[in-house]
């Protein structure tokens, strides 16, 4: 099974299983710059699921679009828990969806540091529900260059919006 079956079958899961569910999706995507939304708008019935999908892959973007507060990319940088949490509640306000997913990473090959090096990749994820939006996050180590990284990425945030929907 190529790497490209596998994340067109997890985006048809997904897709299946938000209709059956009756909830939709959005995201916000740095790094990955709009791999997910492509990977789920190219299965048949995602109008029905997939509700926005944002590239803010500057920091101007991730504030004017999402919501992102300036003092938070100062202070965490774009590539941090605090700031993927902020950028997929923003996909929520925005988008009034049901779920949220965002993707802040470095896919290289440069732009790493000691602390945050090439591979590095947050997640975040978001869910309304009651009494508001549950959100969580999760940081990623991936290998190898930077479409792989960037594949990797996809993958592992399908099957957190896949967890979150089972939840």
């Amino acid at each position: 099974m190529t790497e490209d079956t596998i994340v067109h079958d997890l985006a048809q899961a997904l897709v299946i299983a938000l209709n059956a569910a009756g909830k939709t999706l959005s995201t916000a995507e740095s790094c990955t710059g709009g791999w997910i939304a492509k990977t789920l708008t190219d299965i048949p019935g995602s109008s029905a699921c997939f509700a926005y999908g944002i590239v803010s892959y500057s920091n101007g973007a991730k504030e004017s679009l999402l919501g992102v507060r300036s003092q938070t990319l100062i202070d965490h940088g774009a590539v941090s828990a605090d700031t993927v949490a902020e950028m997929a509640e923003g996909a929520l306000r925005l988008s009034g969806a049901d779920l949220g997913v965002a993707v802040s990473g470095i896919a290289g090959p440069d732009g790493g540091s000691d602390d945050k090096p090439v591979g590095t990749v947050w997640f975040a994820w978001a869910v309304r529900g009651k009494p508001g939006i549950t959100t969580d996050t999760d940081r990623q180590n991936f290998e190898g260059s930077r479409e792989r990284i960037r594949l990797q990425s996809v993958v592992h945030a399908l099957r957190g919006v896949q967890e979150r929907l089972e939840t």
